[in-house]
């Protein structure tokens, strides 16, 4: 059973950092895109970022620049490491896998 199991969520001031991660088991993962969204509160869920099994990684605009994905293929984790966070920036993210599998989400909330 493919299960997917996000970490590393929480409450920073803006300006701050945080580092997602995705720990992926019951599977084989070595060539399925890793990807990650978010969902602000009344808002639908948006792709922020993938990277494909060779690495090739891919951003939405909004954070270009301060996102950074990432994977450890033998681990089978996939990385999201946010910088210069916004308050725009809140919402729950969660992890994507061979576009199919789904995490359960973990809350980053930004304040001012």
């Amino acid at each position: 059973q493919v299960q997917l199991v996000e970490s590393g969520g929480g409450s920073v001031q803006a300006g701050g950092s945080l580092k997602l991660s995705c720990a992926a088991s019951g599977g084989t993962f070595d060539w399925c895109e890793m990807a990650w969204y978010r969902q602000a509160p009344g808002k639908e869920r948006q792709w922020v970022s993938s990277i494909s099994p060779l690495g090739t990684t891919t951003y939405v605009d909004s954070v270009k620049g301060r996102f950074t994905i990432s994977r450890d293929s033998a681990k089978k984790i996939a990385y999201l490491q946010m910088h210069s966070l916004k308050t725009e920036d809140t919402a729950v993210y969660y992890c994507a896998a061979c576009g199919k599998y789904w995490g359960q989400g973990t809350q980053v909330t930004v304040s001012s």
